[in-house]
This record gives structure tokens, sequence and C-alpha cells, in this order.
């Protein structure tokens, strides 16, 4: 039923290690269509397990199923019991965290074994609705399967494919937005804990919100005193928890207008007078806010990812030293920085590094309270670096 890829031992080595993907450097032989599903062997023979084979992505396989021959599916059946069977343990695992929120993430890639694929709940009073990136080959060539197993194990009233990232064209996917299942409104309005946030599926940053910061809002929110700061604030998920724990001003910037809208109509739907958005470049907005003298007594720093490429880590490297470096200055002692980095390509360790370095700079005295990282329902593999990629440290300046 399956085509058979050969791997380099290389690659196979990397599979046994855990890893779900094989560079098309270690493909040594192969004989398949665009995102079929593929039995991959070692140069052996020996049978690693069935994976999804993309034609022109660098990440030419990504495997699904591990273990021999005999474990495989045998036939069209069996593989819609393999994706069920993702699917409901993706779903079990998000039903025992007990979220406080209506939106979530359901399906994270990798780390639930359903390779490429993002499923994340927006749920309203009128039922859920599901946002789905299906970013290589193979899953996008299952369309009709996932949908109609999502459907099923979900209930869901619509399904909305945002599939416009930019990395779909490495697989040679268009970018499109379009709904797959019966109907999905312009905007959702979520609960996250107390706040009520409105959600433009089809427009915004990733799905529409950064679920991943959900856990890191509640942190924020416990640690806010005093005047707050939220810098690259998007739709003011952090401005918004911290504004109802503190009743100081907080200032939330962001680069957008359309944020910045956002911002102030969340503010308004929760009853918090006390946010004020203002749209500014933010690098530019902090050295303002250090020479006139500001302080605050929280700040948190959420910048998008500035390391997209390995290529880019110098420069990234520099913008995030920048920004950590005027934020201590701008905090007073006794006060907390959160800072965040969602790129990959800087690790902890490095993002760490750069942060010492700019409270050295500062001339400061930081102490790190609690290390974090994207919410439990973007779960991490042990085996798979890529799916820990939100870093997040919580920092107090003692002087």
């Amino acid at each position: 039923m399956y085509s058979t890829v050969v791997v380099s031992d290389r690659g196979a080595d990397r599979v046994l290690g855990g890893h779900p993907w094989i560079y098309r450097s270690d493909v040594a032989q192969a004989d398949a269509a665009p995102g079929d599903l593929v039995r991959v062997v070692a140069g052996n023979r020996r049978t690693l397990g069935l994976a999804l084979w993309s034609s022109t992505s660098q990440i030419a396989i990504r495997m699904i199923a591990d273990g021999g021959a005999s474990k495989l599916p045998a036939n069209e059946a069996d593989e819609r019991a393999l994706f069920r069977s993702r699917f409901e343990a993706a779903l079990q695992y998000r039903a025992s965290l007990d979220i406080d929120a209506t939106a979530c993430r359901l399906v994270h890639g990798e780390a639930d074994r359903l390779p490429a694929l993002i499923v994340d709940r927006y749920g309203d009073d009128t039922g859920d609705y599901l946002v789905v990136q299906a970013l290589c080959q193979g899953m996008d060539r299952r369309r009709a399967l996932l949908t109609e197993l999502l459907l099923e194990l979900t209930g869901a009233r619509g399904i909305l494919a945002r599939n416009d990232p930019k990395v779909r064209t490495l697989e040679g996917l268009e970018q499109t937005v379009d709904v797959w299942a019966g109907e999905v409104p312009e905007r959702i309005d979520v609960r996250e804990g107390a706040a009520r946030l409105s959600v433009d599926v089809r427009h915004g940053q990733k799905t529409g919100l950064f679920l991943d910061q959900r856990e890191n809002h509640a942190t924020a929110a416990r640690l806010a005193r005093g005047r707050v700061l939220d810098a690259f604030a998007y739709h003011g998920g952090f401005a918004m928890a911290m504004a109802a724990r503190t009743p100081e001003r907080v200032l939330a910037l962001d680069s957008s207008d359309a944020a910045v809208a956002a911002i102030r109509q969340h503010a308004a739907a929760n009853g918090l007078s006390n946010v004020d958005a203002r749209e500014a470049n933010v690098f530019d907005e902090l050295r303002e806010l250090e020479v006139a003298g500001e302080r605050f007594d929280t700040i948190v720093l959420d910048p998008p990812a500035f390391a997209k490429n390995k290529a880019s880590v110098p420069r990234a490297t520099a913008g995030y030293k920048e920004i950590n470096l005027r934020a201590i200055k701008l905090l007073a002692p006794g006060g907390h920085l959160m800072t965040c980095s969602c790129s990959h390509n800087i690790d902890e360790i490095a993002f760490l590094n750069i942060v010492t370095d700019a409270s050295i700079d500062a001339h400061a005295t930081m102490m790190l309270v609690e290390k974090r990282q994207q919410a439990s329902d973007h779960p991490v593999l042990l085996a798979v670096p890529e799916t820990l990629y939100l870093k997040c440290f919580v920092l107090r300046r003692v002087s």
C-alpha cells in the first residue's frame, strides 16, 4: 500500500533518537507522490515507521508512526483509525488541563504526533469554532479526513483553515484562508480567565490570538503592582490581565494601529479605565521613556520572533539586548520584568545570557525569580527541541 523511502544511517539515527524529521539530504531513495504516507526504512531495510512525504521541503519526512512493518496501518480504515487515535489523545490531554478559557490549542503539531498540523479552538456563546493550519503536503492532502474527524470529535460549528503562513510555500502549497466546514463568524468573542477578548480569526496573528501566553498572562497579573508597561502588546492580553489587578495606570505599546484599537476595545469591554494604549515603535518609545525619566514597577516584553532563521541570530541578539537594556533602566528597584522570546533559533541559555548582558550594561542587579515557557496546551517533547520555542523569564530588580 505504501511507497518505500530509504534513508541514510544518519536519518535513521534521528528517528531512533526520537526526532520525527528527516531532511532531504538524508534520503537515499524515494519514489513517492507529494503528501504520500510512506514506509521509511533504513539502509539495512529495517522498517522505522510511517511518515508523511514532502516532495519540495527540506524536511522531506515527518514521522507519524514508529515501529516495524507489522505495527503499521495496512489499509485506509487503519489510517483513519490512526488519525482518530491521535486526535482523541490530544483532546483528552487538553480536557485534563481544566483550562479556564474558551480558547485553547487542541493540536500542537509534532508534539501531538500530528506533524505540521495546528488546531485551535475558539468558543463563544453559540458554540465552538476551530481554526486549522495544515502546514505540510501530507496534512493539506488529507483535508477531507481532518475535517470529518474534527467535526465528529469536537462537535464544532465550523472550521476555518488559516493556511496563510509563509512556511507553506516551502511545501509548494498556496497561502489561503477558507472555510472547510460549517460557518465561521468574522469575529469570535472568547474568555480568558475573567477577561473578554474579541478575536479576528481571519486576519489576526497566528490563528487570531497568542494562545501560548495564556498561563503567563496569569503570572503577570499576580506580579502586577504600581505603574505597569506592556510592550509589544498586540491585543493586550498581558495589559488586560495586569490592569484588572492594579488600580494604577497600564501603558500598552504596539506599532500596529489595528492592535492599539483592539486594546482600547478590549479595555472598554472589560470595564478597565486604567489602560492607556499607544501606537509607537517600541524601540524608540523605550528610549524616549528612559530619557524622560519615567519609571515602572512592572514591565512585560513580548516581542515577535526576531530570529526567523540562523542567519538572523546576530541581529536578533542585538535587538533583544536593546529592549531588555531599556526595560531594565525603566524598572524601579523592587519591580518585576517579565521578558519573552519566541525565537526558536535563540535557545534558553542564549536568551538568558542576552538578558544578563543587558543587566550588566544597565548597572542593575537582577534576580531570576522564575523560568516559564509556552502554555501547557502547547506541549513540549523532550527529544524534539523545536517544540520548545517560547522562553520567558521573570526577573526582579534588586538595585
